[in-house]
């Protein structure tokens, strides 16, 4: 894959679609079901050819693209989700760093690639299923990822369910943005090229 602004740009969305998400199924219980499966269905696009490929099309992005361009807090303290996404960040480290927990999560990927075969992924045993990858492999890395939101929702087990599923594609889009060259020093230095890229992706989405 290329490691242009365009491509840092998308998988940069891409978390920052993920951990929109998680806030707001934290706090409602819902969220939009087409953004929903554009995120989940990340996960299991393993092998792709360009980085589009793993959303499908860029419209599939709008959520992340704009919560890029309006919502990351550059200040010092951050907001909700720049917490988030640091965090996200930094699990995804700890897991590049470790074979095992990369092997499990390739064997438990591959599980849910058949499943899909025969379900739709967001059926709420599918989603379950994903949460549990998430508990299984990327929880045991800690710290663990402390998601704010209505106690009421969060007491709900599929909300549970979806807020997991939905850090496991933040997780996947964070290998992503590795993958295709992202380094911290884009986030502190190259933010302002990243904002400009999504504006011109949604301008030509709109």
């Amino acid at each position: 894959m290329a490691n242009t602004l365009f491509d840092r740009t998308i998988a940069f969305a891409s978390i920052c679609q993920s951990v929109k998400l998680v806030q707001e199924v934290a706090r409602t219980g819902t969220c939009d079901r087409d953004t929903l499966s554009a995120s989940l269905n990340s996960i299991i696009v393993t092998n792709p050819a360009s980085t589009i490929e793993v959303f499908g099309k860029e419209e599939n992005l709008n959520l992340g693209l704009t919560t890029l361009i309006n919502e990351l807090d550059n200040s010092p303290g951050g907001s909700e989700l720049t917490r988030y996404l640091i965090n996200i960040l930094a699990l995804e480290r700890k897991l590049a760093g470790r074979r095992d927990s990369l092997a499990q999560l390739g064997d438990r990927l591959d599980t849910i690639q058949r499943q899909v075969q025969h379900f739709d992924l967001l059926d709420e045993q599918m989603v379950s299923n994903l949460a549990s990858v998430y508990l299984d492999t990327i929880s045991p890395l800690g710290p663990r990822i402390q998601v704010t939101g209505t106690p009421a929702q969060l007491q709900i087990t599929g909300v549970q369910h979806k807020v997991r599923a939905l850090l496991l594609s933040g997780i996947r889009s964070a290998v992503l943005w590795r993958q295709v060259g992202g380094k911290r020093r884009h986030l502190i230095f190259g933010r302002k090229q990243m904002i400009e890229q999504a504006k011109i992706i949604l301008a030509r989405n709109s």
